[in-house]
């Protein structure tokens, strides 16, 4: 029987978020328990792709990401696959009817990043949508149900959540990136010459997204509501830290929220849960 298998490939998913993310583990954990696992495995899937383009510098990247995502598109027809994280995936992509489109989508942003390019708008724009908007998807697939009602009224400020998130990686990263990847993600900026109104600029477009997503947020079923409000607030306060830094500081050094703010958080979020503020 594949039970025994299909626990272990699970367990590969948890374990593989709690390395790489100690602030989705915890949206995750807040979560009624029957989401755990698929969204581990969305995670888990997501992690491993941006793993190949993103720290395999010693190996033919794009040649790994091709068969990977042979590999994930053969698990999905078949139902199996070897690697237990793939296994996992499939599994929830299977059970939860994930539009497959989704996956393509989030598969070329990864390719993307395969190329040293700037990106203009469209490309930008693209790249968003693959990287973070699908993916979010991919999760409002879990929360919903199978409710496809309410996934298309959520669908826009799920997009724009995932976009929020994303935009907020981009700044923070955005030293890293531009000095040891050669990516600069933002269009019409000169990261030779960042300056505070390009900084100024991205926070605006940040700002607006988080108004739309906070929305959807407060539509999620109960079951979802209070661990994805968790992931908002970790990514409000990293974005609020941000704000507070010149440019040169925020193209110099890594921003992160400390355990005991992200304990805070959790606290927050819990009370205003259980009172009903969200």
């Amino acid at each position: 029987m594949k039970e025994k298998f299909d626990r272990l490939s699970a367990e590969c998913s948890k374990l593989t978020t709690r390395r790489y993310s100690t602030s989705f583990s915890l949206g995750i954990s807040f979560l009624d328990k029957e989401l755990h696992d698929p969204i581990y495995a969305i995670y888990g899937f997501v992690r491993l792709a941006d793993e190949i383009v993103d720290s395999f510098h010693d190996y033919n990247k794009r040649q790994l990401l091709e068969q990977f995502k042979m590999d994930c598109f053969e698990a999905i027809d078949k139902g199996i696959s070897l690697n237990p994280i793939l296994n996992a995936f499939q599994e929830t992509v299977r059970k939860y009817q994930i539009d497959h489109q989704l996956i393509s989508q989030f598969l070329r942003s990864m390719e993307m990043d395969l190329d040293d390019q700037d990106y203009d708008q469209q490309k930008y724009e693209e790249y968003i949508l693959g990287s973070a908007e699908v993916v979010g998807l991919m999760c409002l697939y879990v929360f919903t149900g199978g409710d496809k009602s309410r996934y298309e009224a959520l669908r826009p400020k799920a997009m724009r959540l995932g976009a929020a998130f994303q935009k907020i990686n981009f700044l923070r990263d955005i030293g890293a990136d531009y000095l040891q990847l050669n990516r600069t993600y933002f269009p019409e900026i000169d990261l030779a010459n960042f300056t505070e109104s390009d900084k100024k600029r991205i926070e605006e477009d940040i700002e607006k997204d988080f108004k739309a997503a906070l929305e959807g947020i407060r539509e999620l079923p109960r079951s979802s509501r209070r661990g994805v409000y968790l992931a908002y607030q970790y990514y409000r306060e990293l974005f609020e830290k941000i704000q507070l830094s010149r440019a040169c500081a925020v193209f110099s050094k890594r921003f992160r929220v400390s355990n005991g703010r992200k304990l805070l958080l959790l606290f927050d979020t819990l009370l205003k849960h259980k009172l009903g503020w969200i």
